[in-house]
C-alpha cells in the first residue's frame, strides 16, 4: 500500500514537470528573439516563427493524442514524448540558422503537444477517482510557474551564458523524466481500440496550417498575395472539407453537434478571436522592450513579470465574479479592459519609466487571466458526458492555434506598419511598435460581439475548478 502510494505521487511529479517544461518552453524563448536573431544573422523582427511553429505543431498533435496514447500505451507514449522534446531541444541549440531552428522547434512541439494530454490520461488510468481532482489541481501549478519564470531565466541565461541553454536545460530534465517514466508509469494499448478518423484528421491539420502560413506567408516565407489568397482559400476549403466529412462520419474527431451547445460555441469561438489579439503580447512586449527601450534580455524577462504574478493572483476572484454578475457581464466588460489595456500601449514612448510600463502590464495580466479562466469554464461547463472529452481536446486545440496565429497576425501587422512608416530611426520603430499593440488590441476588442450573444442566465453556477483551465 505505501508502495502504491509512494508510486502515485512519483507519477504526479512526473507528469506536473512535464507539464512545467512544456509551458516554460512556450515563453522562454521570446525574451531571447533579440540575441538568437543577432546569433543566426537576421532581424529580430523576423523571428515570430520560431514562436509560431512551436504552437501550430502543439495543435495540430493534440488532437490525435488520446488516440496514440490508447494505440501505444500512456507510459510509451509519455516516454516517446519526452524523448521527442529532448532530441528537438538539442536540435534547437545546434541550429546554425532560422530554417534549422524552426525544423527543431517542429520537433521539439510534436513531443510538448503530448506531455500534458498523455500524463493527465495516465493520472486518470492510475489514481483513484476521489483523488483526480487534487491530483489535476497539484498539477496545474506547474502550468501557472513555466509562464511566470520563463521570460526571466531566458534572459538570465542569455546574458550569463548563452541562448543556446534555454534549450540545453531541458535536456537533463527530460533524460530524467524518461527514466522515472520507465520506471514509475503504467500504460498497455487498449485491446479495443476505435478507429482513428485519418481522413478528418488530415483535412483539419491540412487546415490549420495553411491558414496560419497564410496569415505568416509573406513575413516568413516573401508569399505574394496571389500566394496568400492561394493558402487562404486551400485553408478554407479544408476545414470546410472537415466538418462536411464529419457530418457525414459515425466517430469524427469532433461532431458537428458538440456546437449545439450554445456556451461551448460562444466560449470556442471568443477563446479563438480573445486570444488571437492577447497572445501577441508576450511575443511583441519584449521584443518592444529590448528594441526600442534598450533592455537587456535579463531586464525585459524581469519586466513581464507583473503580468504573470497579476495573472496568478485575481485567479480567485473570477468565480465571485461570474456567480454575481454571470458571464454575460462579465465577459464583456472585461474583453473592453484586456483590449484598451493592449491599446495603451499607444502612448510608450523612449523615455518612459520602467514602473509606468509595469503598471500596464500588471493590468493587462490581471485582465487577461481573467480571461481566460472565464472564457474557458464557459466552454466546458455544459459539456455532457458524450461531449466531455472531444470538448476539452477541441478547446486545447484552439487555445494554441490562437496563440500561434495572434503572433503570426502581430508580427504582420508589425511589418506592415515597419513599411508604413519606415525602420531607419528610434521614434519610427516606436510608432510602428505603438500602432502594432492598437492592431491587436482591436483585434481582442471584436471578441466582445461574440460574448455579447450570451443570455443574461447562461453561468449563474460555476461548476468548474478555474486553475485547472487556464
Amino acid at each position: 500500500m505505501a508502495s502504491d502510494e509512494k508510486n502515485s505521487k512519483i507519477l504526479l511529479w512526473l507528469v506536473a514537470c512535464g507539464f512545467f517544461v512544456q509551458t516554460l518552453d512556450s515563453t522562454i524563448v521570446n525574451t531571447a528573439i533579440p540575441a538568437i536573431a543577432s546569433s543566426l544573422g537576421t532581424s529580430p523582427l523576423k523571428m515570430q516563427s520560431v514562436v509560431v511553429v512551436y504552437l501550430l505543431t502543439m495543435a495540430m498533435i493534440i488532437p490525435a493524442s488520446g488516440w496514440i496514447a490508447d494505440k501505444f500505451g500512456t507510459r510509451q507514449v509519455y516516454i516517446g514524448a519526452l524523448s521527442l522534446f529532448v532530441i528537438g531541444s538539442l536540435f534547437c541549440a545546434a541550429s546554425q540558422n532560422l530554417t534549422h531552428l524552426v525544423l527543431a522547434r517542429i520537433v521539439q512541439g510534436m513531443g510538448g503537444a503530448l506531455l500534458l494530454p498523455v500524463g493527465r490520461l495516465a493520472l486518470l488510468r492510475s489514481v483513484p477517482r476521489d483523488e483526480f481532482l487534487q491530483a489535476i489541481s497539484f498539477v496545474a501549478i506547474p502550468g501557472l510557474i513555466g509562464p511566470l519564470i520563463g521570460p526571466v531565466l531566458g534572459g538570465w541565461l542569455v546574458e550569463t551564458a548563452s541562448w543556446h541553454w534555454i534549450f540545453l536545460i531541458n535536456i537533463p530534465v527530460g533524460i530524467i523524466g524518461v527514466s522515472f517514466a520507465a520506471i514509475y508509469m503504467k500504460g498497455d494499448p487498449l485491446s479495443e481500440l476505435s478507429k482513428f478518423d485519418i481522413t478528418g484528421y488530415a483535412l483539419l491539420a491540412f487546415g490549420m496550417v495553411t491558414f496560419s502560413m497564410a496569415l505568416d506567408a509573406s513575413y516568413s516565407f516573401g508569399i505574394q498575395r496571389a500566394g496568400i489568397l492561394l493558402l487562404t482559400i486551400f485553408g478554407l476549403a479544408s476545414l470546410t472539407a472537415y466538418w462536411i466529412h464529419a457530418a457525414r462520419t459515425p466517430r469524427p474527431l469532433f461532431s458537428p453537434k458538440i456546437f449545439s451547445i450554445p456556451t461551448l460555441s460562444i466560449g470556442l469561438l471568443g477563446n479563438l478571436f480573445s486570444r488571437l489579439g492577447s497572445s501577441s503580447m508576450p511575443f511583441l512586449v519584449p521584443l518592444f522592450l529590448q528594441v526600442n527601450m534598450g533592455y537587456s534580455p535579463f531586464q525585459a524577462g524581469l519586466m513581464m513579470l507583473p503580468m504573470a504574478i497579476a495573472g496568478i493572483a485575481i485567479k480567485r476572484l473570477v468565480p465571485i465574479l461570474i456567480y454575481k454578475l454571470g458571464y454575460r457581464v462579465v465577459l464583456m466588460t472585461n474583453t473592453l479592459l484586456v483590449g484598451f489595456a493592449m491599446c495603451s500601449f499607444l502612448f510608450s514612448q523612449s523615455g518612459h519609466t520602467w514602473w509606468t510600463i509595469s503598471i500596464q502590464l500588471l493590468f493587462f495580466g490581471a485582465f487577461n487571466s481573467l480571461q481566460f479562466t472565464a472564457m474557458n469554464t464557459l466552454a466546458l461547463k455544459d459539456l455532457t458526458e458524450e461531449y466531455t472529452s472531444s470538448g476539452n481536446t477541441m478547446l486545447s486545440m484552439v487555445q494554441m492555434l490562437a496563440m500561434g496565429m495572434g503572433v503570426s497576425c502581430a508580427a504582420t501587422a508589425l511589418e506592415a506598419f515597419t513599411d508604413l512608416f519606415g525602420s531607419n530611426h528610434s521614434e519610427q520603430m516606436i510608432l510602428a511598435f505603438r500602432s502594432t499593440f492598437v492592431c491587436m488590441g482591436l483585434v481582442t476588442l471584436s471578441s466582445s460581439f461574440i460574448f455579447w450573444q450570451l443570455k443574461k442566465e447562461d453561468g449563474k453556477i460555476v461548476h468548474l475548478n478555474e486553475h485547472l483551465l487556464d
